[in-house]
């Protein structure tokens, strides 16, 4: 069953509960509210009786009086202690012969239900004790209500009428309610099967501007798509790039490797030219192809092995490897020891390596690390005093592949990938990486951690 045709039943048999409550509510009432209207008239009846009989010289005069005092399809008796009738007149002897006479000490009344002609009547009764010169005992007033029966049955009709009519109603607009809220849906289930046939990712269009959860999930439906779009593209242009990047040095070896296969070893200089040519290229595709498992490893993790982590302490030891194996000056300054935070320590081991590296490839003086806590955030300065970057350059430089001095790129080795993995890390740890730079001058890479 779709859920459109659900929401319109459920609609419909809710309101329809609702409806047969409230009807059942208000009938009781009407019955109610109209019982004790004839009840407050034929008590204030009694009461003009009794005065009237006070008056009456003779039983003869007694019943006179009553007679004059009888409406349509009822009954009057004067009923004396022990249930004895003193006086009674009737215009309706079926009434007066199925309701007994009964005497009562207290004003009181009575409801009654007997077979009539049209069926089912009620009658209501009441008892008015009197006390006179002449009579002592109570007065019975007992009445047919036809009036009630009439609009009884005209109240059941017009409740009937206006339910049946409220479900057609309820049925309509079940059917409008639900085409509403499913709108979003069905245009997102329509994308989805466009989708599954073409291949390609599309958004909704959004046509209700109603800020509802219907619009929130729409929206969100469109955001996931232009995340998957986004993805694709950067899939494809990472296929693109590493393709680019690695069709250089494949080149170069199969270039020499048709030379040596052509000449063979007799030119021991050419041969030697060539294997070394070979062995650099292929070890600069390895490098490459690790950067790139790398990568592609980093933008699948969601998740870090956080830890404490002395930043002095690490960056002493990672200073003290790139010391003995390059011959570099790299100097270490801090504020305090130790200096913790708590983050994944082989992870951001990585993002400093990378900014050491980026900045002996670009320099040839000295390196300055600083280490320094500012409010929340534990800050790692590197500083070189290379050849710089120029100052467009330098919101391009997290982008894949991309390398400011295209000329030293092969000389240096790199792939244009270490500045983005090291801020995908940063992203990782919800730090922060900034760079300033000027061309001739230096650069400053500052990394920010939350402590």
């Amino acid at each position: 069953m779709k859920i459109s045709t659900k929401i319109n039943l459920l609609t419909t048999a809710w309101m329809l509960c609702i409806l047969i409550l409230v009807n059942v509510v208000v009938f009781f009432l009407f019955m109610k509210t109209t019982i004790n209207m004839e009840e407050d008239m034929l008590f204030q009846k009694a009461a003009d009786i009794e005065k009237q009989i006070d008056n009456s010289q003779s039983p003869h005069d007694i019943d006179d009086k009553l007679k004059g005092l009888l409406s349509e399809y009822s009954y009057i008796r004067i009923i004396g202690p022990w249930n004895t009738v003193v006086h009674e007149v009737s215009n309706d002897k079926v009434l007066s012969s199925k309701i007994k006479g009964k005497y009562a000490v207290n004003q009181q009344s009575q409801t009654y239900v007997i077979s009539g002609k049209n069926g089912e009547e009620q009658v209501l009764v009441v008892h008015f004790p009197i006390s006179t010169k002449q009579l002592k005992g109570s007065l019975e007033l007992g009445e047919r209500l036809k009036g009630l029966e009439a609009r009884k049955e005209i109240l059941r009709a017009i409740l009937i009428f206006s339910t049946i009519l409220a479900a057609l109603l309820s049925l309509l607009g079940g059917r409008w309610l639900s085409n509403i809220i499913m709108r979003p849906i069905s245009n997102m289930i329509t994308t989805m099967e466009e989708i599954e046939k073409s291949g390609v990712p599309k958004t909704i269009t959004i046509q209700n501007r109603a800020k509802d959860e219907l619009q929130t999930l729409a929206k969100t439906f469109n955001r996931m798509i232009d995340r998957l779009q986004e993805n694709l593209a950067k899939q494809s242009q990472f296929i693109s790039d590493a393709s680019h990047e690695l069709k250089t040095p494949l080149t170069v070896i199969k270039s020499y490797a048709n030379l040596l296969r052509r000449h063979g070893l007799e030119n021991q200089e050419m041969a030697d030219e060539a294997i070394q040519a070979i062995h650099s290229e292929a070890t600069r595709i390895q490098k490459m192809t690790d950067t790139f498992l790398d990568l592609a490893t980093l933008e699948k993790e969601t998740e870090l092995e956080i830890n404490e982590v002395n930043l002095v302490s690490l960056c002493q030891s990672i200073l003290k490897q790139l010391k003995q194996v390059y011959r570099r000056e790299i100097t270490l300054e801090y504020d305090m020891s130790p200096l913790i935070v708590h983050a994944d320590e082989l992870k951001l081991k990585q993002v400093i390596i990378i900014l050491l590296d980026n900045a002996m490839k670009y320099s040839q003086e000295k390196i300055e690390v600083f280490l320094e806590q500012k409010g929340q955030f534990a800050i790692i300065r590197v500083k070189d005093y290379g050849i710089g970057i120029p100052r467009d350059e330098i919101h391009n430089i997290f982008e894949r592949f991309y390398r400011v001095d295209k000329a030293r790129s092969r000389e240096t080795g790199g792939t244009g990938l270490g500045l983005h993995i090291a801020k995908s890390i940063m992203k990782l740890h919800k730090g922060e990486i900034e760079i300033e730079s000027n061309e001739g001058s230096g650069t400053t890479v500052k990394l920010l951690l939350p402590k």
